[in-house]
């Protein structure tokens, strides 16, 4: 009967993987660019989420300076602190924005990582980021929460159309990967084989 059950959650995150490959290709190449540009013009990208999401934030930051797939140069990305130290060193919930504020610079991107995109502290990052002029790139699940409403028509928003956080992180997994790969695509060239 487990072994049923673990069958399913392969075949559902199949399934979302495949009906959500399409409609996020666009933003996803939206968000290469948006990166792109940054890295090549000298910014900085720096990376943020709550929790589990800012597993993931720091983990895009380690692809994006030691490399995805292809030996490269490392690029300039760093993951913001979240963690219960810096948390509590500024309770007024804007451990993320005051991180913001002292490393963001015009030119550089903000990547906000959330499963639903309702987070206080993430909201206050974006501001943080819309102050110094920066790109927000939001990579969220549900339809985006607050952290969508925020963004502006020059930040870039990828939104895994589901409900349940297990198949949202996964989905977010491989965007990540491929905004990577894409990076790396347009700096080194096509791969033979992928």
């Amino acid at each position: 009967m487990l072994d049923l059950r673990i069958q399913q959650h392969f075949i559902d995150s199949a399934d979302l993987h495949y009906q959500v490959a399409e409609g996020l290709a666009k933003p996803v190449e939206a968000a290469v660019q948006a990166v792109l540009a940054c890295v090549t013009g000298g910014g900085k990208v720096l990376t943020g989420g709550q929790g589990p999401s800012a597993a993931l934030a720091q983990y895009l930051a380690s692809l994006l300076v030691g490399g995805f797939e292809r030996e490269r140069p490392g690029l300039a990305a760093m993951a913001l602190s979240s963690d219960a130290l810096t948390a509590t060193s500024w309770p007024d919930g804007q451990a993320l924005a005051r991180q913001v504020r002292a490393l963001g610079h015009t030119g550089d991107v903000l990547v906000l990582i959330s499963a639903d995109g309702s987070e206080p502290v993430l909201i206050e990052a974006v501001q943080a980021a819309h102050e110094r002029e920066m790109v927000v790139l939001g990579v969220t699940g549900q339809h985006g929460g607050a952290l969508a409403r925020q963004l502006r028509e020059t930040d870039v928003h990828v939104c895994v159309p589901h409900e349940r956080v297990a198949r949202i992180r996964e989905v977010q997994h491989l965007v990540l990967h491929c905004l990577c790969d894409g990076i790396d695509t347009q700096l080194l060239g096509e791969q033979e084989s992928l």
